[in-house]
C-alpha cells in the first residue's frame, strides 16, 4: 500500500471510531466521566475528546484545501461528543485523494498560542503535528479511563477490533 497525505484520512477516521468506543465505555462507567482527569493539573476527558475531533478534521481540511470545520467545544455532554465524533467522521468521508494531490509541500503558517507562528509544509503539519497530537490525546482518554478503573484492554484502543 502506498502511503500519501490522503492515507491519513483513513488513519484519523479510525481514531475517531476509537474515541467513540472509549466514550461509550466512559458513559457506561459513570455519568460524570467527562470531567475526570489523569492528574489534577491536566485537562479533563472532555478536552482530550475535543482535541481528537478538532485535529482530525481541521488539519486534514487544511491539507486538502477544504473549508476548515468549526471548533468542537469542550463544553459538550456525552451525546454532544458522540454527535461531534460522528460528524467528524462524516466530514473525513467527504475528502477525496484528488484534494491532497500536490499538497504535501505547500507551505502553511499557523498561529499556535500567543507566541508561535511556524511555517511548515502541509505534509509535515499532518505527519509531525496533527497525527501525534491525535494519538497523544486519544492515549490520554484511554489513560484517564484506566486510572478510574474502567475495564479496558489494549483491544479497546483499536476500537474493539482491527
Amino acid at each position: 500500500m502506498a502511503v500519501n497525505l490522503f492515507s491519513h484520512v483513513a488513519l484519523l477516521r479510525k481514531q475517531l471510531a476509537v474515541a467513540a468506543h472509549l466514550l461509550d465505555k466512559a458513559e457506561a462507567a459513570s455519568g460524570d466521566a467527562l470531567d475526570w482527569r489523569l492528574v489534577d493539573d491536566m485537562h479533563p476527558l472532555r478536552f482530550q475528546l475535543m482535541v481528537v475531533c478538532n485535529f482530525s478534521t481541521q488539519w486534514l481540511a487544511r491539507a486538502a484545501d477544504a473549508p476548515v470545520p468549526a471548533d468542537v467545544p469542550q463544553t459538550l455532554d456525552v451525546p454532544g461528543f458522540r454527535a461531534a465524533l460522528a460528524d467528524a467522521g462524516a466530514f473525513l468521508d467527504t475528502l477525496t485523494p484528488d484534494q491532497f494531490t500536490g499538497r504535501d509541500d505547500v507551505p502553511h503558517t499557523q498561529r499556535l498560542g500567543e507566541t508561535m507562528q511556524p511555517t511548515m509544509p502541509l505534509g509535515d503539519w499532518v505527519l509531525k503535528f496533527a497525527v501525534p497530537n491525535v494519538f497523544f490525546h486519544l492515549s490520554m482518554v484511554y489513560a484517564i479511563l484506566r486510572a478510574r478503573g474502567v475495564p479496558l484492554g489494549k483491544l479497546d484502543f483499536f476500537g474493539g477490533g482491527l
